[in-house]
């Protein structure tokens, strides 16, 4: 039998594990892909004049946008784009190059893809 020190401490334990595991999706945004669920693409296509250094990219469920999705040292100059593999679901995006972020959420379905066309008159 556990004595009431051994059950607090147990269940404190839990708490912070619990804690860290949320915490972690919230400063990353979350899994791109979880294992066992079928994919689709956000592709990400530049169609602004400038450079676009950083794509956050987090499920509709976490409460941040998390970090940079894009591999290091890759940017979207104009007129590129870049594709995403990401679990179906329900996606927010972010678009930034540091003086200004263009933000959008979709629905990605399974098989399929969605186009966020960055555009200088994107809100």
């Amino acid at each position: 039998m556990m004595g009431l020190e051994t059950v607090s401490r147990v269940l404190a334990t839990g708490a912070v594990a619990a804690l860290a595991a949320c915490s972690g999706d919230l400063l990353t945004g979350g899994p791109l892909i979880r294992p066992g669920e079928p994919t689709g693409v956000i592709n990400v296509i530049n169609q602004t004049s400038i450079n676009v250094p950083s794509v956050l990219i987090s499920d509709c469920d976490v409460g941040s946008y998390g970090l940079d999705r894009l591999p290091e040292g890759v940017w979207l100059d104009p007129g590129e784009s870049y594709g995403f593999t990401v679990s179906a679901g329900c996606w927010d995006v972010a678009v930034g190059n540091g003086y200004r972020e263009v933000r959008q959420r979709m629905q990605v379905r399974p098989g399929g893809g969605v186009n966020f066309h960055v555009t200088e008159e994107s809100d």
